[in-house]
């Protein structure tokens, strides 16, 4: 019978597939609309606002764009909205499984600040709505008829909400926060401004009413918006592998410097799906963005040393499974067999840091990190790498051992 550690790996795993498939589906199509309208060819006389013919899987597809509505609502209209709601629902749930559930290990960083939990999960909960309502009432303030400065005003707001998570939450959590905080004003977008006000244009088309082209244009303001935030998030999103962007000492700063990577990017495309030349100057901006990042994140960190790792009291965490029988065995099985990688200082080849930030030396780092060494090294061979360092087959009955005992589920199965 599976525990408790592989039932919630598996659902992590299942939710993060799910995320992945909405992601896709939500950026392709925005992707497409955005490149759709600013491709269309506008000098074609008729109601609608523009048209296209496009080839696509051996079938022709002619398109128009109606500015407001055509004349008749026709029968088949298709919503798009599940996209970026799937997204957003699926996203809040893995950060639930991996953050708030594993917050202990994953969310709170002790040498941050000293909160509890229930703190944490109060502040990861109650940031992501933060950002849509500052947002919102900079879009319905006079700032909404001047894009450039409501654009700039936001990017501010994420500076500053980057420099904040990075105060507080570990450097994955930080970064992943940021995307989900970015992500929940995507979304909020979609299902408080651009839905309602396309239910507004229907209905009155539905009435025989001329319907107001405002709703249309403030809906294509916030569509705008959502495309240039899009790559950035995706970025922060994937930065938990990173330790380079996540765990350096100016990661609130490349933060902040991938979301401007992101719109000289997106400039790149949308000025060239609209026809409006090739504006190459913006791969050169990105490139020296890029080359800024990576210099920062070699910039020196002000990390616990070893000493002063195994000179901290522990956390109720640690001390759950440091206390825990086996634990001495499990600890000499990991600094024998992981720490040579997993070091302050790494050993292993040109190694300079710990894969994914992961430490593994002290009594304390290994307490801290036993749920991932009983499923990397105990249940499963991901670790060591091609068992380099050839973790036996007690070895990791040992280490399944120490993790069960310590969490009250009896003996280990066998291997």
């Amino acid at each position: 019978m599976y525990d408790y550690a592989v039932l919630w790996d598996w659902a992590g795993f299942a939710v993060r597939w799910l995320h992945v498939i909405t992601a896709i589906a939500w950026i392709g199509s925005s992707f497409y609309f955005i490149a759709l309208d600013l491709g269309l060819n506008r000098n074609i006389p008729g109601p609608a606002d523009g048209e296209e013919w496009q080839v696509h899987g051996g079938g022709f597809y002619h398109i128009r764009k109606y500015l407001v509505a055509p004349d008749a609502m026709p029968e088949h209209l298709t919503w798009f909205k599940w996209e970026s709601y799937s997204t957003w629902l699926s996203g809040a749930a893995l950060l639930a499984i991996i953050y708030w559930v594993g917050g202990e290990l994953y969310l709170i960083d002790p040498q941050k600040a000293d909160l509890a939990l229930w703190q944490g999960i109060l502040i990861s909960a109650g940031s992501l709505g933060l950002g849509w309502v500052l947002y919102d009432l900079l879009c319905k303030s006079p700032l909404g008829d001047r894009p450039t400065t409501l654009m700039l005003l936001l990017f501010v707001i994420l500076v500053a909400m980057s420099w904040g998570y990075h105060q507080v939450f570990s450097g994955r959590a930080a970064m992943l926060h940021l995307g989900a905080f970015t992500a929940t004003i995507m979304t909020a977008n979609v299902f408080f401004i651009i839905m309602p006000n396309q239910r507004v244009v229907v209905a009155d088309l539905k009435a025989g009413r001329k319907p107001d082209a405002k709703y249309g244009k403030i809906a294509k303001l916030r569509s705008t918006h959502n495309n240039y935030l899009t790559l950035p998030v995706v970025f922060l999103m994937l930065s938990n592998h990173y330790p380079l962007a996540t765990s350096t000492q100016y990661a609130w700063i490349i933060a902040a410097l991938v979301f401007l990577m992101g719109v000289t990017i997106r400039h790149f495309f949308n000025t060239m799906h609209a026809r409006g030349g090739t504006p190459w100057w913006t791969w050169a901006a990105t490139v020296l963005l890029f080359i800024g990042i990576a210099w920062l994140s070699t910039a020196p960190l002000r990390q616990e040393t070893y000493e002063e790792a195994e000179a901290r009291p522990l956390t109720p965490l640690e001390s759950r499974f440091a206390e825990a029988e086996g634990f001495d065995a499990a600890h000499d099985i990991v600094v024998g067999r992981c720490s040579m990688c997993h070091a302050r200082e790494p050993v292993w080849g040109s190694m300079q840091w710990a894969p994914k930030g992961v430490l593994l030396e002290t009594r304390s780092d290994v307490a801290r990190n036993a749920r991932a060494i009983y499923l990397q090294a105990g249940v499963t061979h991901a670790m060591p790498p091609g068992n380099l360092t050839a973790m036996e087959p007690e070895h990791r009955a040992a280490l399944r051992a120490w993790y069960l005992a310590a969490t009250d589920k009896g003996p280990a199965p066998d291997a």
